[in-house]
């Protein structure tokens, strides 16, 4: 069945994962994205791949919306807002360093494999943050008592349906529910996937304004 958002309880808490790829914990309102890849075009444009110059100012648009659209309280980023130290260009840098005071909200960045070296202000650093019974990070942590879930990123997950003729693929949210593991998918345009595990639980993004459970 297809929602707007799909609700799951963990505790006495409520997640939402919403089809912009965006996670939204209601107690607390802190709003959640990871493996946003800024600066991903320049950087494989500097290495001979020629790739569109509009991802950059396309996502922080999608990361505006989704922010006005919620209004929560704070955003967390888990890792990998950059794509790489190299890649990162003064007006990219300004944009970035301004959106906490355009948005009028705190931002957090669980500094991820890629953002290593990257340097911007009024955004803050930490490697991994709890929050009530979540604890979140970049990459996974591995299970921690019971009621605690570990939400992060770097997974890219996504999930890939095919018949006799065609072959899609889907960014999804996934749980691995032996570790106690939500992994969220990649909020930037141009980052790939990895196929889910069969033994994940998926929700499937089909499009900006729908995610199917299955």
């Amino acid at each position: 069945m297809k929602k707007k958002y799909f609700s799951i309880g963990w505790g006495d808490s409520t997640i939402q994962m919403l089809p912009s790829k965006a996670l939204f914990l209601p107690k607390t309102k802190e709003l959640l994205i990871c493996d946003v890849h800024l600066g991903k075009a320049d950087y494989f444009q500097k290495n001979g791949i020629p790739l569109t110059n509009n991802s950059d100012e396309q996502n922080l648009l999608r990361i505006k919306n989704v922010v006005i659209n919620n209004n929560p309280n704070k955003l967390i980023i888990l890792g990998d807002l950059f794509h790489s130290k190299y890649s990162i260009s003064e007006l990219l840098k300004s944009k970035v360093e301004h959106l906490s005071e355009s948005l009028n909200i705190k931002i957090e960045l669980i500094v991820g494999n890629h953002d290593i070296g990257c340097k911007v202000k009024n955004i803050k650093f930490i490697n991994y943050k709890r929050s009530s019974n979540f604890i979140f990070s970049h990459e996974p942590l591995g299970k921690f008592e019971n009621n605690i879930l570990n939400i992060c990123g770097h997974y890219h997950p996504k999930i890939f349906l095919k018949n006799s003729k065609d072959k899609l693929s889907f960014k999804c949210f996934a749980m691995d529910k032996k570790n106690n593991t939500l992994y969220l998918p990649a909020f930037g345009d141009l980052t790939g996937g990895y196929p889910c595990k069969s033994s994940f639980k998926k929700w499937v993004i089909v499009s900006d304004t729908e995610i199917i459970e299955i």
